[in-house]
């Protein structure tokens, strides 16, 4: 009887480890940066996007920058290596 039982929850682990997973639509659509996509598109290279934020104090977009010794909140720069900031209304 022992053997019976183990063999039918052996057989029920395999083929709950088989189950289709349903992908999360939400998730899909989720852009992997915390920031807006226009900010993406003209941010400039070799900046790691995914630690990137908005600074209300400036209203400018810093990004966090891992070096070799320590790591610290640098701006956000375009392409042509200015600053990303939301423009001031006038």
């Amino acid at each position: 009887m022992q053997k019976r039982t183990a063999a039918i929850v052996l057989t029920l682990l395999i083929l709950a480890g088989c189950a289709a997973q349903t992908p999360d639509i939400a998730a899909e659509e989720a852009s992997p940066y915390p920031i807006p996509n226009e900010v993406v598109a003209i941010a400039g290279p070799n900046q790691d996007l995914t630690t990137a934020r908005l600074d209300p104090a400036d209203d400018c977009y810093w990004y966090y920058y891992a070096g070799p010794v320590e790591t610290t909140l640098v701006p956000l720069r375009a392409a042509n290596g200015n600053q990303i900031c939301n423009a001031k209304p006038v």
